[in-house]
């Protein structure tokens, strides 16, 4: 968790950037994250120094990210230079080309870092840092950073992420941390020792989020303390307890992740996210996903089809696409341009058979009367399991939007008997557009309900559990769902108690307003009295 004198020091960097004139939030947190890949990839090279060096005594190291007559390049270099203007023109004329060209370089050198990483991450990476003294700063202050500990940085890069206040143009905004964590559990839940072979996917994944609570809670679910280790020269840990084997982690942070994004600021901020994160070889693809292109390229084929054994979204809501670039399998299942139901078909065809899904949707996604959402609602109960539909306030996406939404839970394929419907009216934050936190910072209030009785579900089996449906959680047979039109929307079902209220007669209430009035009267002559 990060600490209060560290949120300082970021709240103090993000300070030197406005008064630098560089206001744009998504702007800051990129042109931080160029900064912070820098000092991270020299660490990286000070560690395959060593590396070398113990094997290779009185060999000269050749490099992996910096040659020998590039080292004026490398982050330790760079600290101590005090000229202002020197380091400006180093970093935006040789930093940041150098840049482009690591993934082949580090190939080059032997070195397990695939290309499409860095290539991807700083494709067209442009240093809008104008200024000498802010640059100086803003490299004094990140050199100040717990970046060598591996649980501190992914909780400072989160701290930045917070700072997002606003929606992108496509309706892209950033989901809260807490009700991610929800829906990873939801999925996880009796799934921990399948979970570590899985691939898991996001089509739309923004600043990479799903993907990193995804890794937090398998790294919490399988790491004793005694597993976590220490480097003694970096400070780096790792998770390689008694729990799971090294090879399985290996697998899960290299090999797991695969995030989509058309965004390329987001795609930057993704891959540094994810990398803070301990997966160190984030697979983030620059592609829109509903595009003919997705399916059609070589380079994402495989990820197009049958691919995913989890999905976790939040794909934007607002907006239409053209309907010629979005590619026939989607519009050939729903016939329409709306993106929050093509990323729905989407995400189906992208699933392998028995993969689930757990996906926000805008509220109308549950109870539209267009052709098109009835003929998605009835594909996900028919030839689907839709296991639940979670709705949430419509203040828990607030700055960014006040719109109304839900969590779908589904598997591709299998049968749907019974859906589980529960109701989230508060999420331990307020819901305004401050979204400050009440009571205890782990209070998730109808959220801790929901993640405490899921296992009674247990996909269906505890149905019995979930009959009355004036509470907060209940269950809804299939063949009620198919006599409303596949209605989802949880007002549909939800039965609401109407106390009667008791009134007193008339005269009783008269003679009760008589007795007032003549206390009152006699307060008021007993005043008059005093004031002669």
């Amino acid at each position: 968790m990060i600490t209060g004198q560290l949120r300082s020091k970021i709240d103090k960097l993000w300070e030197e950037f406005w008064t630098g004139g560089i206001t744009n939030p998504l702007t800051v947190i990129e042109q931080i994250s160029f900064l912070m890949f820098a000092r991270l990839l020299d660490m990286r090279e000070s560690t395959e120094e060593k590396k070398w060096s113990r094997k290779h005594k009185n060999k000269p190291f050749p490099g992996v990210y910096f040659s020998p007559d590039q080292q004026h390049l490398r982050w330790s270099q760079l600290r101590q230079e005090a000229d202002g203007e020197k380091i400006l023109k180093i970093v935006r004329d040789e930093v940041f080309p150098h840049f482009r060209h690591l993934g082949q370089q580090a190939d080059q050198a032997g070195a397990t870092v695939p290309q499409n990483t860095f290539n991807q991450y700083m494709k067209d990476a442009t240093l809008m840092i104008n200024k000498p003294t802010l640059l100086v700063s803003a490299i004094t202050m990140i050199d100040a950073l717990p970046l060598n500990q591996g649980d501190t940085k992914g909780d400072l890069y989160e701290y930045l992420l917070s700072k997002l206040t606003t929606a992108g143009i496509n309706g892209q905004f950033r989901t809260p941390r807490h009700i991610i964590r929800t829906m990873v559990d939801l999925v996880l839940e009796g799934n921990h020792e399948e979970a570590i072979s899985w691939t898991v996917g996001d089509p739309a994944c923004g600043t990479g989020g799903f993907l990193v609570e995804f890794m937090q809670a398998l790294r919490e679910h399988f790491t004793s303390p005694q597993g976590i280790h220490v480097d003694e020269e970096t400070g780096e840990k790792t998770y390689t307890g008694d729990l799971i084997e090294p090879a399985q982690w290996k697998h899960i942070k290299s090999e797991m992740y695969h995030g989509f994004d058309f965004d390329v600021t987001m795609l930057r901020i993704a891959a540094m996210n994810l990398m803070l994160h301990e997966i160190d070889t984030p697979d983030i693809n620059y592609q829109d996903t509903l595009s003919t292109n997705f399916t059609d390229r070589k380079e994402t084929q495989q990820w197009a089809e049958d691919a995913f054994d989890l999905i976790l979204a939040n794909p934007p809501f607002k907006g239409s696409l053209d309907e010629e670039d979005v590619h026939k399998t989607l519009t050939g299942k729903v016939k329409t341009k709306k993106t929050e139901l093509l990323f729905l078909v989407l995400m189906l065809r992208m699933l392998k058979l028995g993969g689930r899904c757990a996906v926000i949707v805008p509220d109308g996604v549950t109870f539209g009367s267009s052709k098109a959402h009835k003929m998605l609602r009835q594909m996900l109960v028919e030839e689907n399991q839709l296991e639940a539909i979670i709705k949430l306030p419509s203040g828990v996406f607030k700055p960014y939007a006040g719109v109304s939404t839900a969590i779908l839970l589904f598997t591709k394929g299998g049968q749907t008997d019974n859906v589980f419907f529960f109701d989230v009216q508060a999420d331990g934050r307020t819901l305004d557009d401050k979204r400050d936190k009440i009571g205890a910072a782990d209070d998730w209030q109808d959220l801790d309900v929901l993640r405490k009785i899921w296992p009674k579900w247990n996909g269906g089996a505890g149905k019995k559990h979930f009959q009355d449906r004036t509470a907060q959680a209940f269950c809804v047979p299939k063949k009620e769902l198919k006599e409303n039109a596949y209605d989802l929307s949880i007002n549909r079902y939800k039965e609401i108690v109407h106390e009667e209220e008791e009134y007193d007669p008339p005269k009783v209430i008269l003679t009760r307003l008589k007795k007032l009035e003549a206390e009152i009267a006699s307060d008021l002559e007993e005043l008059e009295a005093m004031l002669g």
